[in-house]
């Protein structure tokens, strides 16, 4: 299955997740989260995560390398200021943030699963292939960034 190796855009997962959990929700309705305030809550949740999407975007824009997760090897720089010396992986976390956000929305703790089926998901089929690639691309810095930082938090 390695053919799935980077080929699956990290936000589609993210929204085939989401999918899977809002399905889940409704196969089981009766397994209700009562959440205070579920829209104020999960829309905060699902701002943090969009900032940890959009934040280091920006930090890849002024290394002048690549955003795209479907081609780790065309890296050009190994960004690891800002958010980086917290994570390795802020638009990943972000990801998993916004959904984490949106099926708490749902008030369905089945829902929630959706949540670690894409960190499983994006760790195996993406991270693990980009840091391969990083450290190809980048041997001694990559070595030293990962000692530092976390893959996820």
């Amino acid at each position: 299955m390695a053919w799935l190796e980077t080929r699956i855009p990290p936000p589609l997962v993210m929204l085939l997740c989401g999918v899977t959990g809002y399905a889940g929700s409704r196969l089981l309705p009766c397994a209700l989260l009562p959440l205070p305030c579920p829209v104020v809550l999960a829309s905060a949740v699902m701002a943090i995560g969009v900032a940890l999407n959009l934040l280091p975007k920006l930090a890849f824009q002024r290394a002048r390398t690549t955003v795209n997760p479907l081609r780790p090897s065309a890296s050009s720089a190994l960004v690891t200021h800002g958010v980086y010396r917290h994570t390795r992986n802020p638009m990943y976390l972000g990801q998993a943030i916004v959904l984490a956000g949106a099926m708490l929305y749902l008030q369905n703790p089945v829902a929630l699963l959706a949540v670690p089926m894409f960190v499983l998901y994006i760790t195996r089929w993406q991270i693990v292939p980009e840091e391969r690639a990083l450290l190809a691309r980048f041997p001694e810095a990559y070595v030293l960034f990962c000692q530092r930082v976390r893959r996820w938090v």
